[in-house]
């Protein structure tokens, strides 16, 4: 072990890693200077610590653990539970990569608590009148695992609705929240009276339609971008004991977008305890940029102005994580604003295209690794300068995956040529975008695309160049990953 030095520490943690990254590791926590912590470092003996096991932490782990915590490698798959029993203290996963470690540790050791939201999102089904009730159940029930809190049907204009009734019954045996979104008032009446729970949208000429129902009437101004009758509208709706809804329209850019936010931001000062809604297609499907920005912002505005409604839609190819990012982005939003704190740093997911802090290690710090190297197993890793691929023998840096095909010498191994070739090629994506790239782990898009439900409480399953070599397809193993 070795010991690290902090003044009047609070609390003892022990770092597990292996022989590989136990010099990085050692730098880091020296790098922190004075800490509340003291810090001791165990080398478990093995070379890649994302490899040990639980048997082998058992094994070599001395006992009594003089710790208040322990920390294992970020990518370390055991069971947390059983270790902390055995060894009488919490063993706790740590950041995937050793850079990370400052910034981990600095939060405490927690992750960000995005568990919580005060936004519903009305995710809406814009040809609902053209389709059939059990397609229509069918997308209501995505949208709801996507997380849409209420179902919003956008019936079409000249176009009659005769499952309307029927459609609102099947979606409440479903037990989903229900919205009916049309311009003919027959129809909003018979929404009313099929048990729908929101009507978008109501203005002071006709709030008739909502009386004598337990449905909730979404407000707009007539014309829609008048304030006034918006406010009377709301006023009037107060007046008949009503719950209800104000949306005061947000337009897409260069057709009063600048204007409408200022409608919302007089709305709230005007009417300072209702429920506003705001619609945000306008934005996100009508400007050509990725909706995920776009989303946080819109959700921002609707954070500091207690917006608690969204209208969301998705029609554009470009848009299809809508959902998804609302639900981040309300997520997010809540996190910040209960921490009285800026929306960054909590990992939300909505930094999708570019990351935060893309390349853990830098050329120097990957020399150092590769300098340890007692094998042929190739390691990939990306820095500010390219990519690097090494092992004992090799250390090349090209700035394409096509450029290193020469030089690894796998002409006549077609599984191991194929997996160099995918993970180089995934590394020069994630070069050329400025993204986190780790070997044999899929680039981290956010929410931007569906992760791999993985399960950390046991090792991963063999790669498929180690089925290979099983079968006698290939001598060769794929190359072993160089993380701490």
């Amino acid at each position: 072990m070795a010991d690290g030095e902090g003044a009047a520490p609070r609390e003892r943690l022990l770092f597990v890693t292996g022989h590989l990254a136990y010099p990085r590791l050692r730098r880091v926590l020296e790098g922190l200077g004075e800490t509340p912590f003291s810090w001791t470092i165990f080398n478990a003996g093995v070379k890649v610590a994302a490899l040990m096991t639980d048997a082998i932490l058992l094994r070599r782990l001395p006992r009594p653990v003089e710790a208040d915590r322990i920390i294992l490698p970020g990518r370390f798959r055991g069971d947390l539970e059983k270790l902390s029993e055995a060894f009488g203290a919490p063993v706790l996963r740590g950041p995937d990569e050793v850079s990370d470690l400052p910034v981990y540790l600095g939060h405490g050791a927690r992750e960000p608590d995005l568990s919580g939201y005060d936004m519903r999102i009305f995710a809406e089904i814009v040809d609902a009148t053209a389709l059939s009730i059990d397609e229509i159940v069918a997308r209501a029930r995505s949208l709801s695992r996507k997380g849409a809190d209420v179902i919003d049907l956008g019936c079409l204009p000249d176009t009659e609705f005769p499952h309307l009734e029927a459609t609102v019954g099947a979606l409440k045996r479903e037990g989903l929240r229900v919205s009916v979104d049309s311009f003919n008032r027959t129809e909003l009446r018979r929404a009313a009276l099929a048990g729908a729970d929101f009507l978008l949208s109501l203005d002071e000429t006709c709030l008739e339609i909502a009386d004598a129902t337990a449905t909730t009437p979404i407000l707009v101004g007539s014309p829609v971008h008048d304030l006034d009758s918006l406010v009377r509208a709301a006023e009037k709706a107060r007046a008949r004991n009503m719950s209800f809804i104000i949306d005061p329209i947000l337009d897409p850019i260069h057709y009063g977008f600048a204007d409408s936010i200022v409608r919302y931001v007089e709305a709230r000062r005007r009417l300072p305890d209702v429920e506003i809604m705001m619609g945000t297609g306008n934005l996100t499907e009508l400007t050509e940029a990725d909706s995920g920005g776009v989303t946080a912002a819109l959700l921002g505005v609707c954070s500091e102005l207690k917006i608690r409604n969204m209208l969301t839609v998705h029609v554009s190819p470009h848009t299809r994580r809508t959902l998804e990012e609302h639900d981040a982005a309300r997520r997010l939003m809540f996190a910040a604003a209960a921490g009285d704190a800026l929306p960054k740093g909590f990992g939300a997911g909505l930094v999708q295209l570019h990351d935060m802090r893309p390349f853990p290690s830098n050329a120097q710090e990957i020399a150092d690794m590769a300098a340890d190297v007692r094998d042929q197993n190739y390691r990939i890793a990306v820095a500010e300068d390219g990519l690097h691929v090494y092992n004992k023998d090799v250390h090349h840096i090209e700035r394409d995956a096509f450029s290193f095909f020469p030089r690894l010498g796998v002409e006549t191994d077609g599984g191991h040529a194929f997996y160099l070739g995918a993970e180089l090629q995934k590394a020069e994506i994630a070069f050329a975008l400025g993204k986190r790239y780790m070997q044999d782990e899929p680039l981290d898009w956010g929410v931007g695309a569906d992760k791999a439900q993985e399960e950390r409480d046991r090792l991963r399953d063999a790669g498929h160049t180690l089925r290979q070599k099983e079968k006698g397809e290939s001598e060769k193993k794929p190359a072993e990953r160089g993380e701490p």
